[in-house]
């Protein structure tokens, strides 16, 4: 069957050889990864790989010829191209459609696990994809590939979906539990030392031969628990388990005796929690999983999760129902039409996982598609008026309705993810302030409130003028700090308002420039100051770990990473340096990953002290608002209520997204008064994006 291989190998070479993947490179690459995880990671044989080479040399080029290809290879090509032109909105981001499509293309089974190789390839080097693309794959992976992996039992490839799918769609989360887990590494290898050494006289002495693995969560099941269980990293109290691997002949009751065992000899040693007791021995799963999961408490008080399971039903479970046919290289036909009939009985019957195991789509986000199928991401509780704005700000003014699956419906029908939206116009049509009540997004306000405002905003240009013409006459300057002050006094909340009244000389320009004369000397455009870095102390703690506060200093200099700026309160960890001492990183910091694998030896733990220590903390906001003045005002009526000093405040306007990009210094006392203003700021309805630097 190799030499089926390599003619399929030289038909796609010479058929692809003109095209290339975004990066470059040639696009006979795609198809020879993906040929290599069929055949290296899923253990699919020959002709499945022979499948992926003829199904990228016909999907773009029909024509080709490869009647000469035995004929389930051609069932398995067929299915393949009919798969690739299921759209998005075909399955309205539904798993179960997108798995009822995938029956319907096609009869062969090994179509479905060729598909998801194929998935995970094209995410493994998402990089190289267009952001537009990109977002569209992230999504895709989310909602359709990673619950058809699960339901699949290929649960290797769905972790890696998931972490890729986190990695992208949260950056900073990714990165900060990333980080702790390369941190607590070295805790968990003492943890697994200090919890066999008492087992091993007891299990060599019963013959039993076994290795010893952990098996730690991955960032996103960690995350989703976080989430779920609303606790930090340090509350997960399953993050890794102790695994034990038993060496022994493929007889069911064999396995089954050594493993109870096993068992035996652990719960006789430590204390068991009978209630997280998980005997998949006796039942195993529907998808066939086997094992048995235990939780005990080690000398320590630790609470730890131990899993006990021969060689057999870990290959198994790690490589999901694939294995069963695959374990060992043993490949008969018999074995691989049962796997094959498991594949298929799973696509064509609902989940058995329960909701908690899957990925959750964001719930502040709703998908919807365009008639030509272009996928759109709004708010949660969008309406037609929304997406006719998000197509574009001249469709959005002349919206009248729209048609949902063929179905008219008004311009305040609330949209559902999955819904297919086309825009019904009339050149007649224009804004009223009733449209301000039908739309979520900021924006649609934004663009109504400006039709609205017209006139307005003529007047207002005329008066910005006017008042720049007489500011440089009078070489002042105007900054907005200052402005902002001047309109509060005045009881303005709009930019817009108040020059227009400047225009309509309700406000003497002669008062502006009196007002700035007054307050030259304590309202000058802010600049910042940045303090030196501080010098803080330690204290020796236990287990080597460092106790960090603002006073008291006696020893060992430290400082705040200004790479992160790290908050009191802040998950950190400390850096040796060679000359400045300890610095100390957020563990969130984009250099973090960096310092642990390459100074492992110069990572210091690090907590900070009970309380916040004396002296304030310095950090930095970058906001993207709505291009509305009100939006400015409230940014520092928040700051204002909470123990946080300004620094500076800066705007810069965004003419290309209609926005404003507000980077905003603040000095405060803990990450919990930090918290407390980046969730009111975020709450803000014209704020567009809240991010700590």
């Amino acid at each position: 069957m190799e030499a089926i291989v390599e003619q399929a190998r030289a038909l796609a070479l010479e058929v692809l050889k003109d095209e290339q993947r975004y990066d470059g490179t040639p696009f006979i690459g795609h198809p020879d990864a993906v040929a290599a995880i069929a055949r290296d990671e899923l253990g699919l044989p020959a002709e499945c790989s022979a499948a992926v080479y003829l199904h990228e040399a016909t999907r773009t080029h029909p024509d080709v010829d490869i009647s000469s290809f035995p004929k389930d290879i051609l069932t398995m090509v067929d299915g393949l191209n009919k798969i690739s032109t299921i759209k998005p909105k075909d399955t309205r981001l539904e798993a179960e459609n997108y798995k009822k499509l995938i029956v319907q293309y096609s009869t062969d089974p090994r179509v479905t696990v060729l598909k998801i190789a194929d998935r995970l390839e094209v995410m493994r080097n998402l990089g190289i994809f267009p952001k537009s693309s990109r977002d569209q794959k992230v999504l895709e992976t989310l909602m359709l590939y990673i619950p058809l992996a699960h339901q699949l039992g290929l649960y290797n490839i769905k972790s890696e979906l998931e972490n890729i799918y986190f990695r992208y769609a949260d950056p900073e989360q990714y990165r900060a539990i990333t980080n702790k887990l390369k941190a607590t590494e070295r805790d968990r290898e003492r943890l697994m030392a200090e919890f066999i050494e008492p087992l091993k006289q007891k299990l060599s002495d019963a013959g039993i031969e076994y290795k010893l693995k952990i098996r730690t969560k991955t960032a996103y099941s960690i995350f989703r628990k976080m989430q779920v269980q609303k606790v930090p990293f340090e509350g997960v109290y399953d993050v890794f388990a102790i695994r034990f691997i038993i060496d022994c002949g493929q007889d069911p009751k064999l396995e089954k005796e050594l493993c109870w065992k096993v068992y035996s000899y652990v719960t006789e040693e430590y204390e068991p929690d009978t209630k997280r007791l998980r005997d998949w021995l006796t039942t195993p799963r529907p998808n066939g999983y086997e094992s048995l999961h235990i939780t005990v408490k080690n000398k320590r008080g630790n609470a730890l999760e131990v899993q006990i399971r021969t060689k057999r039903m870990d290959y198994e479970a790690e490589n999901g129902q694939a294995a069963h046919w695959a374990y060992k290289g043993v490949q008969h036909e018999a074995n691989m039409d049962r796997w094959l009939k498991s594949v298929r009985y799973a696509l064509e019957h609902p989940s058995e996982a329960k909701p908690e195991d899957l990925p959750q789509p964001p719930s502040k986000e709703i998908f919807v598609f365009t008639p030509t199928g272009e996928l759109r991401i709004l708010s949660a509780g969008a309406s037609v008026l929304d997406f006719a704005f998000n197509i574009h700000t001249n469709v959005g003014i002349r919206c009248t309705g729209g048609r949902i699956g063929g179905k008219a419906v008004s311009i305040r029908e609330k949209l559902h993810t999955g819904d297919t939206v086309e825009i019904m116009t009339s050149k007649n049509q224009r804004p009223n302030r009733d449209w301000l009540n039908y739309v979520v997004s900021s924006k649609a306000r934004t663009k109504i409130k400006q039709e609205l405002d017209a006139e307005e905003r003529k007047l207002s240009a005329d008066g910005r003028e006017l008042l720049e013409r007489r500011l440089k006459n009078w070489k002042l300057e105007w900054p907005d700090a200052m402005q902002q002050e001047y309109m509060k006094a005045h009881q303005y909340s709009s930019v817009i308002s108040f020059m227009a009244d400047i225009a309509r000389e309700v406000i003497d320009v002669n008062d502006i420039k009196a007002y700035i004369q007054k307050h030259a000397e304590t309202q000058v455009h802010e600049v910042e100051q940045v303090p030196k870095d501080r010098v803080l102390n330690y204290t020796s703690g236990s287990d080597e770990i460092l106790v960090i506060n603002a006073k008291n200093v006696r020893g060992l200099d430290y400082k705040l990473a200004k790479c992160c700026n790290p908050v009191f309160g802040d998950d950190v960890f400390g850096f040796v340096t060679r000359t400045d001492g300890i610095k100390i990183h957020r563990m969130g910091c984009p250099n973090a990953a960096q310092l642990m694998e390459k100074y492992p030896y110069r990572i210091q733990k690090v907590v900070w002290q009970d309380s916040a220590a004396s002296g304030d903390f310095q950090c930095t906001l970058n906001i993207t608002a709505d291009k509305e003045q009100s939006a400015l005002a409230s940014i520092m009526e928040i700051i204002g209520q909470f123990k946080a000093s300004l620094r500076s405040f800066n705007v810069n306007e965004n003419p290309r997204g209609g926005t404003y990009d507000i980077s905003v210094r603040l000095l405060v006392p803990s990450n919990t008064e930090l918290d407390k203003i980046v969730s009111q700021i975020s709450n803000l309805r014209s704020i567009l994006k809240v991010k700590r630097n």
